[in-house]
């Protein structure tokens, strides 16, 4: 069994080959490096001992992914790749909507065309919307509020539409909440490009002295401490999810929605103090004005991944926050040497 994950060697997709690795399984991994390193897939083999086949190839390259599934057998496929910066979607949204919905198009072509017909696509909580309350099941009805949410709510449609008319496709559609931490190696993590739009990596950047201070946007919400709540996952358990999803849907037809999510939210406040715990010391925050579309709170009912899947998460907010500091503590510039 051979799995094609595309977009391997980002953040997710790394700890995903790791696990799918040390589970057995064979791996091809897909990637234009547009916002990732292909020394996380060295470090995954230093890791793991196997080695990792990698193709440079676009999903807007239809060309290139027709040749690609014509020189290996793939059993299935994990799809991750794509564009992901909520704000930076709404300023560029053609881009997003070509590279995710196009692309993903491009790919499943592909897919049908070489009789790969089982796939395990990372989608996000953001196609809940802002209409639901929390917190989050997979029946409620979807309706992101951004493009870059609405680009993976039209994906989930394209596979829903496609499992219905073909009945020998199986799709997993895992929307998870907000990724943090590493491998407990320190050896592969996080590393966003630029800015970090995500707090616990922006957290971590200010601890390792390349950003000034963590600003916290509103602090006046009705939460416990006026901070927004959000639903933590360690990338650990993240990846042990997506293996979970592919082994259970391989040998089943249809679609199937799971939540990846720890099932309690967490505030702002509360994920500084926790990695303030991890590095020893203080960190300099504060307290700025709410900033425009941030939901009060959410977080995820993740009861069917654990009836269908047996998964749940296993790590701590502190050991999220623990794992993180170590890996960006020993890679202050991530892959950048």
């Amino acid at each position: 069994m051979t799995i094609l994950v595309t977009g391997g060697t980002g953040y997710i997709g790394s700890h995903t080959v790791l696990a799918l690795l040390e589970a057995g399984k064979d791996v091809v991994v897909l990637d234009n490096l547009s916002n990732s390193s292909e020394e996380s897939l060295r470090r995954v083999e230093e890791l793991t001992g196997k080695k990792v086949a990698f193709h440079a190839v676009d999903l807007t390259d239809a060309e290139g992914l027709d040749a690609l599934f014509a020189a290996h057998d793939f059993s299935s496929v994990i799809h991750f790749a794509g564009l992901k910066a909520v704000g930076e979607s709404s300023a560029i949204p053609l881009e997003y909507y070509y590279r995710n919905v196009a692309g993903t198009i491009n790919l499943l072509r592909a897919m049908d065309a070489h009789d790969v017909r089982s796939i395990v696509f990372s989608s996000s909580a953001t196609v809940y919307g802002e209409h639901n309350p929390v917190p989050y099941i997979e029946k409620m009805e979807i309706g992101a509020s951004n493009p870059y949410g609405r680009t993976k709510e039209q994906i989930e449609d394209i596979l829903s539409d496609l499992a219905a008319s073909d009945e020998r496709w199986s799709v997993a559609l895992l929307r998870y909440f907000n990724p943090v931490g590493a491998h407990p190696s320190g050896r592969i993590g996080e590393d966003p490009q630029g800015i970090p739009n995500n707090l616990v990596p922006f957290i971590a950047q200010v601890a390792v002295g390349r950003r000034e201070k963590l600003m916290v946007f509103g602090g006046d919400y009705e939460t416990p401490d006026g901070t927004c709540l959000r639903d933590y996952i360690h990338v650990v358990d993240l990846a042990e999810g997506h293996l979970a999803a592919l082994n259970h849907i391989e040998p089943r037809a249809g679609v199937f929605r799971w939540n990846l999510g720890s099932g309690r939210g967490s505030s702002v406040l509360e994920v500084l103090r926790s990695f303030e715990r991890a590095v020893g010391h203080e960190l300099p925050y504060e307290i700025v004005a709410r900033r425009q579309g941030d939901l009060p709170a959410f977080w995820a009912d993740a009861s069917s991944a654990l009836a269908d899947l047996g998964w749940s998460t296993t790590k701590s907010l502190d050991e999220m926050c623990e794992d993180h500091w170590r890996w960006q503590k020993n890679n202050p510039n991530g892959y950048t040497a």
